[in-house]
C-alpha cells in the first residue's frame, strides 16, 4: 500500500488505500489535520508541503492549479483534500502557517 510519512508529525507512516485522498488517510490514522472549508477544495489550509515523492501523487486538480496561478499554492505544497497517492512514497511537512495549536509536531529543522 502507498505511504504517505509526515516528517514533523509523531508515528509511522500513513498507509494510502487505493482512491482514498490524503487527507482520508491522514484522518483514518489518528491525525487531526487542518481543513477549514470541509475538505472540497476552496481553501488551503489542509495543504501539504511536499519534500519527495511529488511524481508519485495524482495530477493537480483545477482547484490546486487556480491556487497556484493565484499564488496560494507553491509548487511543492499539494491539498491533502485533492491529491491522492496510487503509488509509491511521499514525505511532506505541515506548513508553519497551518499547524493546529493543540497538535505537538517536532521542531526539526526544515
Amino acid at each position: 500500500m502507498p505511504l504517505l510519512t509526515i516528517e514533523n508529525l509523531p508515528g509511522a507512516p500513513v498507509e494510502v488505500p487505493a482512491g482514498a485522498t490524503l487527507l482520508a488517510a491522514i484522518q483514518a490514522a489518528g491525525h487531526d489535520w487542518m481543513h477549514a472549508c470541509g475538505a472540497k477544495g476552496r481553501c488551503t489550509t489542509c495543504r501539504l508541503q511536499v519534500r519527495t515523492g511529488l511524481e508519485n501523487l495524482s495530477s493537480p486538480t483545477d482547484a490546486e492549479l487556480r491556487y497556484r496561478a493565484a499564488g496560494r499554492l507553491l509548487p511543492h505544497e499539494r491539498l491533502t483534500c485533492q491529491a491522492r497517492l496510487p503509488t509509491g512514497e511521499v514525505a511532506g511537512r505541515v506548513p508553519d502557517a497551518t499547524k493546529l495549536p493543540h497538535v505537538r509536531y517536532s521542531n526539526d529543522a526544515q
